[in-house]
C-alpha cells in the first residue's frame, strides 16, 4: 500500500496572476483544498518539497498528511496538478479533502511481472493499458499493480476481469478490457489483439493518463 507523505502548508489571502507568480518566484506553489466537510480554503506548500514528494512517487495520485500552519493536520488526496505549458513546472496544486472512510479513485501503473511462456515461442508482449483506474480506501490504495504474465501463451491475453487485486481496491472499467496481449512477431495478431481491445471501457482506460487522473466527489472548487 502506498505510504502517507507529510506536507507542509499555510494559508494564503494573495490572489490574482501577477501576486501568483510572485508567490512562485518566493518558492511557494500557490494550492487549494476543498472538499465535503471543509471549507474551501487557498494554500500555499513549499515548491520544492512538492517536487520532491512527486519525484518519489511512482504517480501523482498520492495520500497525503497536509500539516497546515495554525490549522493542524489534514488528510488529503493530491486531486490535480497544473503544469506550466513549456517547462511542465507545477504551478498549482488541488488537494481534496478526504477521511479514512472517503473512497478515491485514482489511475495506478501497471507494472508487467514475470516470463511469458509466449514470448519464449515466438511471440511480442503487447501492452495496452499501462495504467488502471482503481476505486478504493485511502489506507489501501496501492502505489503499483503487478500484472503477472507468466501464464500467458502466444495469442493469449489479460483482461482487467483475470488481475488479482490487492483487499479493498477495484477497477473502475469493464472486466474485459484487454491489458497486455501477447502476439505473433511480424503477423496479423497484434492488429487484431488491438481491434480486440478497442471496446468503449477499453478506450477510456487507455485514454487514462498515468499521471492525474485522481476524481472522487469533491465540493466546488476555490479557484486562486
Amino acid at each position: 500500500m502506498a505510504k502517507k507523505t507529510s506536507l507542509k502548508a499555510a494559508t494564503r489571502a494573495r490572489t490574482g496572476s501577477g501576486r501568483l507568480n510572485q508567490m512562485r518566484r518566493e518558492g511557494w506553489l500557490p494550492s487549494v483544498i476543498y472538499g465535503r466537510g471543509t471549507e474551501n480554503k487557498n494554500l500555499k506548500v513549499d515548491a520544492k518539497s512538492f517536487s520532491e514528494l512527486l519525484a518519489k512517487s511512482s504517480s501523482d495520485n498520492i495520500v497525503i498528511n497536509l500539516e497546515i500552519d495554525g490549522e493542524g493536520t489534514r488528510l488529503a488526496f493530491l486531486q490535480a496538478i497544473q503544469h506550466h505549458p513549456l517547462s511542465g513546472i507545477a504551478v498549482h496544486a488541488d488537494f481534496l479533502a478526504i477521511d479514512e472512510k472517503t473512497e478515491i479513485t485514482a489511475n495506478i501503473p501497471a507494472h508487467l511481472s514475470g516470463e511469458a511462456p509466449g514470448v519464449k515461442a515466438g511471440g511480442v508482449v503487447e501492452q495496452y493499458v499501462h495504467a488502471i483506474e482503481i476505486t478504493c480506501l485511502p489506507d489501501d490504495l496501492p502505489e503499483t499493480l503487478e500484472i503477472d504474465i507468466s501464464g500467458l501463451q502466444l495469442g493469449d491475453s489479460l483482461h482487467l476481469g483475470d488481475i488479482n487485486y490487492p483487499k479493498g481496491v477495484r477497477p473502475t472499467h469493464a472486466a474485459n478490457v484487454v491489458i497486455v496481449h501477447i502476439g505473433r512477431a511480424g503477423s496479423g495478431a497484434e492488429a487484431e489483439a488491438a481491434e480486440a481491445a478497442a471496446t468503449p471501457a477499453a478506450k477510456a482506460a487507455k485514454a487514462a493518463p498515468a499521471t492525474k487522473a485522481a476524481k472522487a466527489a469533491p465540493a466546488a472548487k476555490a479557484k486562486a
